[in-house]
């Protein structure tokens, strides 16, 4: 039974939701993120139902079925292919292609996404860090942490975001923290909870508690 473009956008809502959470998606949780009423979610949770792409019980929360999470994963694959090509190959910043690839990822075509990751040279992971599943739906996850949980004389390397948001991304352009960049963690400040970083051009910044908790860091092993 085929699916519309906002069923899919919803699959991929609870599949994210779900993942951050480790419970669930809640009706409230996917209003949020569809920026819809909770009454139109639950229409719309109904119709997912009905073709057995969730199952859903009132004040439990939604899960996907092994079809729904097939489906999500496959769309997820597709966005995020999507922001690699427009990055890679047609010079976009990483703050100008979530929209462009919520566009692109409803295209389908026999072949298509693995004609394009094989070009792409079967990237892991998308503009933002976040993992890309391969073809079989198998992901590949970093070993990294929130830039709030790490303790003063650590060491690491920005691999990912957890905000998607321009304005972020266009801030941390700002500061020099895209992808790849080396940070050390001199201070925290109790008060605030913000901290001080030392990046890898000798710069030192100070950055708020939601940047921290907003930015992932895979820690440098020790001698590197």
């Amino acid at each position: 039974m085929p699916i519309t473009q906002a069923e899919e956008n919803y699959l991929k809502a609870i599949f994210k939701i779900a993942e951050k959470d480790d419970k669930p998606a809640l009706t409230n949780a996917i209003a949020a993120v569809m920026q819809t009423s909770a009454a139109s979610v639950t229409d719309m949770l109904k119709r997912l139902a009905d073709k057995q792409l969730i199952t859903y019980e009132k004040y439990r929360g939604v899960q996907l079925t092994e079809e729904g999470h097939r489906l999500s994963t496959a769309l997820i694959r597709r966005h995020r292919l999507w922001e690699v090509f427009l990055t890679e190959k047609l010079g976009f910043a990483w703050d100008e292609v979530h929209d462009l690839a919520e566009q692109l990822e409803h295209i389908q075509g026999n072949g298509l996404i693995d004609r394009l990751d094989n070009f792409l040279g079967n990237p892991g992971f998308d503009p933002h860090g976040d993992p890309i599943p391969n073809a079989e739906g198998h992901w590949t996850y970093r070993n990294q942490s929130l830039l709030a949980t790490l303790q003063p004389g650590t060491q690491g390397v920005v691999t990912g975001v957890d905000d998607h948001s321009a304005t972020f991304l266009q801030y941390l352009d700002q500061l020099g923290l895209a992808l790849g960049a080396q940070v050390s963690l001199l201070e925290q400040f109790p008060y605030d909870h913000s901290v001080r970083v030392r990046t890898g051009d000798g710069r030192e910044l100070v950055l708020s508690e939601k940047v921290t908790k907003n930015l992932y860091i895979k820690l440098l092993e020790s001698g590197n």
